[in-house]
């Protein structure tokens, strides 16, 4: 598909339909939140304040359908926003209430699904449009369907997902009597405390990243992400759900082993999901120097370069001199890589084969993998 273009009404027709989707998402979840919303989520927000914002994305979506309406001569995207909208208010959209929820023992997050999903797009979109680094890559390549299933089912399963990664810190930690070392790194003055978390979880993440890339078998699990052609702000979430378990695993055990405070962890949290969602982003933004200092786009796009010439390099998450000090540095001053993904032949499309496909691969295959990865 083309890239879209400003004042053609397809751009504010999409627009219209995915917000009214998100509000008609967010009616149901005012009608069934002891199965759709997050008990810890529901702490941050009030139902006063998601009312708000469910009512103004309604009727967002009716000014974009109308925009579209006007712009565009194919009409049926602004028709599908409308309708949707109109759906929404239909099944009560503007006379939900927020009520005390009570506890079950499963539950879906669909509300951090929706908020998360509409601040990316808020952010990024915009960014993507206006300032792109592949100017010919559309919104709506290839593969933008798979990626957006990734999304999706990460952040559905968002107890799931919490769960199998922190437990097995907590257990294998939480009793271990380091009571007096977490008061001391509670004591440290915030910023101290936080960078000191974004160090060590990095650290930590660096070497589980580049452990993934040298062992054949961990490879065919790390491949599902680097599989990507078309880099953007939702490539970041095509993640295998092994790699998710080890990876965030090792990144929170020094969070659990050093005892860092909530607001800490939180902040920690917070700041790489908004930070992964960049790294990935189709934008030619200059960060200037802070380059140097923090990963960015173009530093992140080095390490899914297509070309084996440079594979192994830039395995930092967040801190560019961790790559400086092992050897596995790479950025060429402000040339971006050819291009994406990955060599091996025929690799599944698809989110189910995709998940399937490390567990029936070829030991030989494996081998063929990791030779070609590991030239210089």
């Amino acid at each position: 598909m083309a890239r879209l273009k400003i004042g053609e009404g397809k751009i504010s027709g999409y627009i219209s339909i995915f917000l009214s989707l998100l509000g008609l998402c967010g009616v149901i979840c005012f009608k069934y939140p002891e199965w759709l919303t997050t008990p810890e989520f529901r702490e941050v927000y009030t139902g006063e304040s998601m009312k708000i914002l469910m009512t103004s994305v309604i009727i967002a979506s009716f000014f974009f359908g109308l925009l579209s309406f006007v712009l565009s001569k194919q009409k049926k995207y602004a028709l599908i926003g409308v309708v949707i909208a109109a759906a929404s208010i239909v099944i009560g959209g503007f006379d939900v209430q927020g009520r005390a929820v009570n506890k079950t023992s499963w539950h879906l997050g669909v509300d951090w699904l929706l908020l998360d999903l509409l601040l990316m797009a808020v952010i990024f979109v915009p960014i993507e449009l206006a300032l792109p680094k592949n100017k010919e890559q559309s919104k709506f390549h290839e593969e933008w369907r798979t990626d957006l299933v990734y999304f999706v089912i990460s952040h559905l399963f968002i107890q799931f997902f919490g769960a199998i990664t922190q437990k097995p810190a907590t257990l294998l930690f939480g009793r271990m009597g380091l009571t007096a070392l977490h008061e001391w790194v509670q004591s440290l003055p915030y910023v101290v405390e936080l960078l000191f978390a974004f160090l060590i979880a990095d650290l930590f993440q660096y070497w589980t990243h580049r452990f993934f890339h040298s062992h054949a078998y961990l490879w065919r699990f790390h491949s599902v992400h680097h599989s990507t052609v078309n880099m953007d702000w939702l490539a970041g979430s095509r993640t295998h759900f092994v790699d998710i378990f080890v990876t965030r695993s090792m990144a929170f055990i020094p969070l659990y082993v050093f005892g860092f405070s909530a607001i800490t962890f939180n902040t920690y949290i917070a700041f790489m999901a908004i930070h992964a969602v960049l790294i990935h982003a189709n934008t030619r933004i200059n960060f200037g120097v802070l380059k140097y200092i923090i990963a960015t786009p173009q530093y992140h796009h080095w390490h899914h370069c297509e070309d084996p010439e440079h594979y192994g390099k830039n395995f930092a998450t967040i801190f560019p001199f961790l790559d400086k000090l092992f050897g596995t540095y790479y950025l060429p001053g402000k040339e971006w890589p050819a291009g994406t993904g990955l060599h091996e032949a025929n690799f599944p499309k698809g989110y189910l084969k995709q998940m399937v496909y490390p567990f029936t691969k070829s030991p030989f295959d494996d081998n063929l993998n990791m030779e070609e990865r590991t030239k210089r």
